[in-house]
């Protein structure tokens, strides 16, 4: 499950090993799922990745909101144009495991992830499966570890990719797709107004009752009345603006880094517009954080 709440962490030691952070609660398929499946698992339980095992139970693959995102995107064969509830899941997995074992520390476990630009590692034992570690795990460390060490702008990301509210959710779901990010900033006249992350959208395609041809929708989320409620839309008719959370929250350049990381894990998010006087300088992610374990 989604890891919403701070995890006591034994920080003896100057290196603590991957088994003292890891989760050994790992959310598991099979290989021979569909997307469809996977997806819904994410969306019904708060999961945001989920590690898929053959028929011997060992780990083959891991799928993300980042990766169904990315991948169920409307270029490429024709295989994408089918109904996600007929889509393998290993077409749509990410099979290129990394891994690591439990003895090895967490610079070690930092150093892999950013090398490999993953956001888990799969953590295996002599005896297959022993858990997974996340940059959320990792992030719990640095709030345990790290105060003081690091303001906001030593580790943030000067450089934002960043659209307009009217921009078409298709330019959002190509630019996430071309630089291969999981979050955009929504902007308007240099101020952050709203965020679209992987978890707000998830592509589908649906064949028309009536005319048997496959439509493009979106699925996304919004705030109304105060719940959080799906909406489907056609994506040719969706905006930045329909899709964002406006539920927008930042940071100031100056503060401490252990306050991003605070936030983060408070509010189950990957990454804070970092402003100046209310103007949009940077931004900074779990992955940028994580850097200052190094």
């Amino acid at each position: 499950m989604p890891l919403n709440n701070f995890k006591t962490i034994n920080t003896g030691g100057d290196l603590m090993q991957v088994k003292d952070v890891m989760s050994d609660y790992v959310v598991v398929v099979q290989d021979t799922e569909q997307v469809a499946y996977a997806r819904n698992l994410m969306l019904k339980h708060g999961f945001s990745r989920i590690v898929v095992l053959n028929s011997d139970e060992k780990p083959v693959g891991i799928i993300s909101e980042k990766d169904i995102t990315h991948k169920m995107g409307r270029e490429g064969p024709n295989w994408k144009k089918r109904p996600i509830d007929k889509i393998s899941i290993k077409r749509a997995m990410n099979s290129n495991l990394i891994t690591i074992s439990p003895e090895e520390n967490i610079k070690q476990a930092v150093d892999r992830m950013l090398k490999n630009d993953v956001s888990s590692l799969i953590v295996v034992d002599d005896e297959g499966l022993a858990g997974i570690l996340t940059k959320t795990d990792l992030l719990e460390v640095y709030v345990q570890k790290f105060a003081g060490k690091w303001k906001i702008a030593d580790l943030m990301t000067p450089e934002v990719i960043t659209v307009a509210e009217n921009h078409s959710i298709n330019h959002v779901i190509n630019l996430m797709e071309e630089k291969k990010i999981g979050r955009i900033v929504v902007n308007r006249n240099s101020m952050p107004i709203g965020i679209i992350t992987s978890k707000n959208i998830s592509l589908a395609y649906v064949e028309d009752p009536g005319t048997g041809v496959n439509m493009e929708k979106v699925y996304f989320f919004r705030q109304i009345d105060g719940e959080e409620k799906k909406i489907v839309k056609m994506i040719s008719m969706l905006t930045a603006r329909d899709v964002m959370s406006n539920h927008l929250l930042v940071v100031g350049e100056n503060a401490d880094s252990l306050e991003a990381s605070k936030l983060m894990l408070k509010e189950d998010i990957s990454g804070l517009p970092v402003v100046r006087n209310d103007e949009l300088v940077g931004i900074i992610t779990k992955t940028d954080i994580i850097k200052g374990i190094q």
